[in-house]
């Protein structure tokens, strides 16, 4: 994609460059179409109103501008934002104090892992004025230790703490009337065998120990071990999703179809389908990955984008995923570092 907008921004003379720029910036700043003369009011060197719209004809015809409803401004389309961002934009730097700020934020006090996302959730969703995001697989973690809590009704709450920290309860089903010491000989059962395993690793070992009756476990121990990891083994979940300040995103929407549009996002959050489907898109590049309105199918009819970095666990392996949502008029140039530093942060917190 990026060499193709290469080549449109090559088409583009300078004076077609500053306009599109002004355009754009403005629109980041407003969220407003912009016309002529705010344009002609903003350039250095000034160009008459007339000169201005035959340049703004040019790029609508390029597909990089257009016009909504009768306005005579112009507001940049997806395909105008992905050139902006790929070939005109200038991205910042963040200050000393900033980077300490997120340090500070994510690694104080001792936080284990599942504090530390939860603090950066929230930290980037306050820095970019919208949605955070973080995508934290289970099953690339190894555990630490799992415990039993009977919940009544046929319940257990299974208790899973990994070797960094991050905890997960989930919920399972036990045969009514489990005894105590059922629940408590299976923890230690599995507590035994999961030490620095990942579950996926303790499930196959467990399995086949069980087959071969190494291990003189009743029925119930049995069934319990099995549940017990079946909740977490991720064959049904792709993993655990933060979303912290989904009312940032309501603070940007002017239309009633708008609105709908986010309360739909809202929704597709909310699907253990989109957490696979965001790790898969972070993978498929090195750093920072951004995904402007349409371009993105997880995002099409939201009329939002995505800034969004992966972390990696022990093996270098991508483990998950942090970023912001928000309007297409982002401030791309301020938080895509944001983004990849805190990426960096929680990078050197599991490694």
């Amino acid at each position: 994609m990026k060499s193709q907008n290469s080549s449109v921004i090559n088409e583009l003379n300078e004076r077609s460059r500053v306009v599109f720029r002004e355009i754009v910036e403005a629109y980041v700043a407003n969220g407003e179409p912009v016309g002529s003369r705010t344009i002609s009011r903003r350039l250095d060197r000034p160009l008459s109103p007339a000169t201005i719209r035959n340049v703004m004809a040019d790029l609508e015809d390029m597909g990089l501008l257009y016009a909504p409803h009768t306005s005579a401004g112009r507001l940049p389309t997806d395909a105008g934002l992905r050139l902006f961002v790929d070939g005109l934009l200038e991205i910042g730097d963040l200050s000393s104090e900033e980077r300490e700020n997120i340090e500070t934020r994510c690694t104080s006090r001792g936080k284990n892992l599942q504090e530390a996302l939860n603090e950066a959730t929230s930290l980037l969703s306050g820095l970019a004025k919208c949605a955070g995001l973080v995508i934290a697989p289970k099953t690339v973690r190894p555990l630490r230790h799992i415990e039993f809590v009977n919940i009544g009704d046929g319940r257990a709450l299974a208790v899973l703490v990994t070797n960094d920290g991050f905890v997960e309860n989930r919920l399972v089903d036990i045969p009514v009337g489990t005894p105590p010491s059922a629940l408590v000989q299976a923890s230690n059962y599995l507590n035994a065998r999961l030490a620095g395993r990942t579950i996926e690793d303790a499930r196959r070992a467990i399995a086949q120990e069980i087959e071969q009756r190494r291990a003189q476990i009743d029925e119930i121990t049995a069934s319990l071990v099995e549940a017990g990891l079946a909740a977490w083994s991720g064959a049904e979940s792709g993993g655990a999703l933060i979303v912290k300040g989904q009312s940032r995103l309501l603070d940007e929407i002017s239309a009633v179809q708008d609105l709908e549009r986010v309360r739909g996002l809202f929704q597709a959050l909310e699907t253990e389908e989109l957490l696979v489907r965001l790790l898969d898109l972070t993978e498929t590049g090195d750093g920072v990955q951004l995904f402007i309105g349409a371009e993105n199918t997880l995002f099409d009819q939201a009329g939002c984008s995505l800034v969004v970095a992966p972390f990696k666990g022990e093996r270098q392996s991508i483990v998950g995923a942090i970023g912001v949502i928000g309007p297409t008029r982002l401030n791309y140039a301020r938080i895509i570092p944001m983004v990849d530093y805190t990426a960096k942060v929680i990078d050197r917190l599991i490694g």
